[in-house]
């Protein structure tokens, strides 16, 4: 599908983004950068890059399809070092939680006859580094993409073949309507985990280490989640800050539902409060997104796990 494809970024994203096209030979050349020097080598020594380049803009030049796997944060700054380095007719694209900050970013920067399409694989594990990547990674996972109304159409369905032969399902939909819909599916989750395993490491100082001794599995899974990488996290929060701040208001008016319900003895709020929950685990199950096997914290070997991905882009 591409002659050249340059990786800016090769951590669990970018890496696994190498494997899925090498698996299906969507490529003829993947070049790549990175932050640091030892990412490009171990890149060079697992064959994810066949070429590595110090700098964003040397590894852009010639590439018909440029994908930055870095933190949003980063995403305007790579924008204006790499513009007058793309080929015209690329598709310059990102893998970012946020959309409207990255669109707002980067596109004053994009060159006439550069084809801007931003993107989000909702995929991931809470791993990091170019050695997390895996081939199966987006296999069955949802794809957005956010192009702008005036975007070149084949750009865009090319853009769209391109994720559905990595293995994932793809949406279109505007910047504004994913960071909605992230914000509640993925932001405000990592949010809270942040916080009840923070909450849990300060009570752990009082209680003779039996939190993290006793854990249980509702625990046990926030501690995954909260395992994020914090460079990419901070980012997403100070970039989709309208969207997360509607988000806790709304959580905070059901938390309060829920704790008016428990003081006042309420067992039938509770009750279909908890009900109405459950059903929506089922719906996950049967959209595909998850499955009902139990899970121990055992490993799984290089299968998709949950999906929030969100979870470990560093570079």
């Amino acid at each position: 599908m591409f002659e050249r494809v340059a990786l800016i970024g090769i951590g669990l994203i970018g890496s696994s983004i190498s494997h899925a096209t090498r698996r299906k030979g969507l490529a003829k050349e993947i070049v790549g950068s990175a932050r640091t020097k030892s990412t490009l080598d171990t890149a060079l020594k697992l064959g994810l890059i066949g070429k590595g380049y110090a700098s964003a803009a040397e590894a852009v030049q010639g590439a018909d399809l440029v994908i930055l796997s870095v933190p949003v944060g980063a995403c305007g700054p790579l924008a204006a070092e790499i513009a007058p380095h793309l080929k015209a007719g690329a598709i310059l694209t990102d893998v970012g939680s946020v959309k409207a900050a990255v669109v707002r970013d980067m596109a004053p920067h994009v060159p006439k006859g550069v084809h801007f399409v931003p993107g989000h694989p909702i995929a991931g594990t809470e791993q990091s580094g170019p050695e997390a990547g895996f081939a199966e990674l987006f296999d069955g996972r949802w794809t957005i993409l956010t192009p702008e109304p005036q975007t070149d159409a084949a750009a865009v369905e090319k853009l769209k073949d391109y994720w559905t032969a990595l293995g994932s399902k793809v949406e279109i939909m505007s910047p504004q309507h994913h960071d909605m819909v992230l914000g509640i599916t993925s932001h405000l989750p990592h949010l809270i985990a942040f916080n009840i395993v923070n909450t849990a490491e300060h009570l752990e100082r009082v209680t003779d280490k039996e939190v993290i001794k006793f854990s249980a599995g509702g625990f046990r899974d926030f501690t995954r989640i909260a395992a994020s990488d914090p460079t990419m996290w901070r980012d997403v929060f100070l970039n989709n800050k309208e969207a997360v701040m509607e988000m806790l208001r709304r959580f905070s008016d059901d938390l309060a539902e829920l704790k008016r319900a428990i003081e006042a003895d309420d067992g039938d709020t509770l009750f279909r409060r908890f009900a109405d929950a459950r059903a929506i685990r089922r719906g996950i199950i049967a959209a595909g997104q998850d499955t009902p096997a139990p899970d121990f914290g055992r490993a799984h070997g290089a299968s998709p796990g949950p999906t929030d991905e969100e979870s470990g882009k560093s570079k």
